[in-house]
Formats: C-alpha cells, structure tokens, sequence
C-alpha cells in the first residue's frame, strides 16, 4: 500500500492532508519551516496585506470554555518581504508553501500575488473571510461580484495554485460557486466566526478591538456543514478547516467532502498532535478497510 494520508489539490501535490491554518506560527520562515518539518503536508503563511500592518492593540486574544477569540489586526511585515520570507524558508524544508493574502483593493491583492508567484510560493490563499478587518475579509467575501473579480485578475496573473477561504455568511454557496467558475482551484471552508466576550467585573469588552474571530471545537461542527453543503455544489476540491482537535475530527471532515485539513488552534497541546491524529487515522482507515483518505472524501453524501 503506498501512502495513504498523501493527496493532490489541483496541481499541488501534499505527502499528508495536514496543512498549518493561516495565522498560526507563522511570523517567520525558519519558525514556519521548524513547524512543516513536525508532519504537515504544507503550511499557509500569516496574511500579508501590500504594506506593513502593526495590528491592534493587546489584548488581541482570549481564550473561552470551547476555543479562542482572536483579534490581531493582521499584522504583517508587508508584501515587499515575501522574496525573502519564501526563499528563506525553501532552504530548510521541501513542504509547499502557500502565501496568503489580505487585501482591500483589486489592485493590491494582485500585486501580492505576482510578488508571491515570482518568489517561487507554491500556492496562494485568498483570504477573503478575516471576521474583524475592516474592509478586509469577509466584508469582500460575502460579495459575490467581489469575489469573482478578485479571482478572475490574480488567476490571470499567477501560474500556481489558487485557494479561496471563504467564510460563514449567508449566501455561502453562491460565493463558493462563484469563487469555482472565477478560476479558484480550491476553497478553505471556514474562517473563524465573529465573536467576542466581557469581563464581567470590568463590565468592558475584554479584546481591544471588542470583536474577534471564535475558532477551537466551537465551530468545528458548523465548518463540518458548510463543507458538506459546498460540496455538492462545486467540483474543485475543498479544505476543511475549524476546530480539528482528534482524529475522528478530520475524519467527519473528509467524510463531508474535504480533500485535506487545515489545523490551527489545537497546535496549542504542541506539534506533536498532528503525529498522533495522523496514527488515529491509519488505524480508522485499517480497521475500516480502506486503503487511502482519498476514499473517505464525500462518502457522506453516498450513505444517505
């Protein structure tokens, strides 16, 4: 039996389905490159935005009884440091690097993605879904026009692989249907979710911003459903992403229809996670009689 955890997303090929969750380790290259190295498939970096971002002011994270809330701001060296910031990281590892991109203008999320694409990336991730930019992410995101014209020009001016993220918002399944038909070759399903929480004895929002964005085990089972209902309208392949903690977590995933796995949040228990979901899934797909994750994909959808 050959590997059963590698999978191919459009043209980019992954030795495993694990790929790091944008915003997570991700402030520099040899960070990024000791953190693929510990059993990712791939990693996507922080969000770069065109110019340097500093970001909000702490308290930028929280943490609640089912996951976190974050609100950083975005915060980035700027676009004018990927040529360094990939080639820096292609000399301590192989694992694919995926840049992704926040952006408020056409112009700007263009320019990021030539830089990218010159600097030898081996993919792009829109992030058209950031819960608490403003006018950055989701605000884009849930604007099917928007979408479609951000898309079509970076297609244009890129030869690799490009994935939208996309996030909770009501019309869901026009955006990813779009997002397909504008030249994306994959979506990441969700970003965090809006949220935020009040110290009760302050009576003050606790982060600076008041709102940030709620990942952790919160949302899995909503990112669970959106994979499962864009599923069945696209036909590029999807990433899951949103509380994976165990196993049986990416399993539910695949099942829905993800083709892989972004893990972001449970990171915080250490690297070693990923090894030992890795062994839960060899073990379900054996005891199962499967011979690779690639079977699991969409198989909900058949059992019905």
């Amino acid at each position: 039996m050959g590997n059963p955890l590698e999978i191919t997303l459009g043209n980019l090929h992954l030795d495993n389905i694990f790929i790091l969750a944008s915003g997570i380790l991700g402030t520099s290259p040899s960070l990024l490159a000791r953190v693929a190295n510990n059993g990712f498939g791939a990693v996507v970096t922080k969000s770069f935005t065109r110019k340097k971002r500093l970001g909000y002011r702490t308290p930028i994270l929280i943490a609640t009884k089912c996951g976190f809330i974050n609100a950083v701001g975005l915060e980035n060296l700027g676009a004018d440091v990927i040529d360094e910031f990939v080639s820096e990281y292609k000399q301590k590892t192989r694992i694919p690097i995926i840049i992704s991109i926040a952006e408020s203008s056409l112009e700007d999320f263009v320019y990021i993605a030539k830089k990218a694409n010159d600097a030898g990336a081996d993919g792009i991730e829109l992030n058209l879904s950031c819960p608490h930019a403003k006018k950055r992410g989701i605000e884009i995101g849930k604007d099917p026009k928007l979408v479609s014209k951000i898309i079509k020009r970076v297609r244009k001016n890129i030869d690799i692989p490009l994935i939208a993220k996309l996030g909770l918002c009501d019309n869901l399944l026009k955006v990813a249907k779009t997002a397909e038909e504008s030249g994306a070759d994959c979506l990441t399903l969700i970003n965090t979710i809006r949220a935020m929480k009040i110290d009760v004895w302050t009576t003050r929002p606790i982060l600076s911003n008041k709102f940030g964005g709620l990942s952790g085990p919160a949302i899995h089972p909503i990112a669970v459903r959106c994979v499962y209902e864009v599923y069945e309208k696209v036909s590029i392949p999807i990433i899951g992403c949103g509380g994976v903690e165990s196993w049986e977590d990416v399993i539910e995933f695949l099942l829905a229809g993800a083709s892989a796995i972004q893990i972001g949040s449970a990171l915080v228990r250490g690297l070693e996670i990923i090894n030992e979901i890795k062994r839960g899934i060899i073990a379900y797909l054996k005891r199962k009689g499967f011979s690779s994750v690639r079977e699991l994909i969409g198989l909900a959808h058949k059992r019905n």
